[in-house]
């Protein structure tokens, strides 16, 4: 078992096992087939087994492109914004929620070095393999598991990323609060999620197309205040059509 699957055990709460020795990341699902019942047509979408061996080159980057319209940051440019939100640097520990193929997971390995560690968890297993079949630098690690209640331990990462996933969850603000519980305090925090328009028609359009999709649309300054609410400083949202890109950082006198 490489070094970095005994780093993230050493992270892991107090008394969870893991399973998955053999399958190339640490397994704290087993034989469930999926964390929770998919939310809507898209996340059924999301765990078949074709989507993923499209996902990565064709999938996220057509559907970003409709949800951000044409001045949206491309898929290349969300890694580079993640990347300087989270203040990535040597010897930093990043958490990739909802990390799918591992494109983000993969770049934060880069950013943070030999000594530092990136953990790209996520709830499929067919994601997880098509991640791992993937060139990934030693720092990277992956785990199957709950992206919403997360099995690490109080205080542990520096960054928290989770892209494109936040709307599809059943229950975002246990996930916010799973994301703020896990930040090292000073840490930060970068998530690209639904970002609802504030005037009718275009109002009304997107919330028929997010009941339709089984996705959640945020209203504008939702989301920020959700995380002003969880002891987040520098909150900073971005929109491109109907998607947000927000930033934070959790403030360093929160007691976990």
């Amino acid at each position: 078992m490489p070094d970095h699957h005994e780093r993230l055990r050493s992270l892991l709460r107090p008394g969870i096992t893991t399973t998955g020795e053999g399958k190339g990341f640490l397994d704290l699902l087993g034989e469930i087939p999926q964390a929770g019942p998919p939310t809507g047509l898209a996340q059924r979408l999301m765990r078949t087994s074709a989507v993923p061996m499209i996902y990565e080159r064709y999938w996220r980057p057509a559907l970003g492109r409709v949800a951000k319209g044409l001045n949206g940051p491309s898929m290349a440019d969300e890694v580079r914004i993640a990347i300087e939100a989270l203040g990535l640097r040597p010897g930093r520990i990043a958490l990739d929620v909802a990390c799918g193929t591992g494109r983000f997971t993969r770049a934060f390995g880069e950013a943070v070095g030999p000594d530092g560690l990136s953990i790209g968890l996520d709830g499929s297993v067919t994601m997880l393999e098509k991640a791992l079949a993937a060139p990934n630098p030693a720092s990277v690690t992956y785990l199957r598991a709950d992206a919403v209640d997360l099995p690490l331990d109080d205080s542990t990462v520096d960054a928290v990323c989770c892209f494109a996933a936040l709307h599809m969850f059943a229950d975002p603000d246990a996930a916010l609060d799973s994301f703020a519980r896990v930040l090292k305090p000073g840490g930060s925090l970068v998530m690209l999620t639904s970002a609802r328009h504030g005037d009718q028609p275009m109002r009304l359009a997107d919330t028929v197309l997010g009941r339709l999709s089984g996705q959640r649309m945020f209203d504008r300054g939702e989301i920020a205040a959700k995380l002003f609410r969880r002891g987040f400083d520098h909150v900073d949202e971005r929109y491109s059509g109907v998607t947000q890109i927000v930033t934070g950082e959790l403030g360093v006198n929160i007691r976990k």
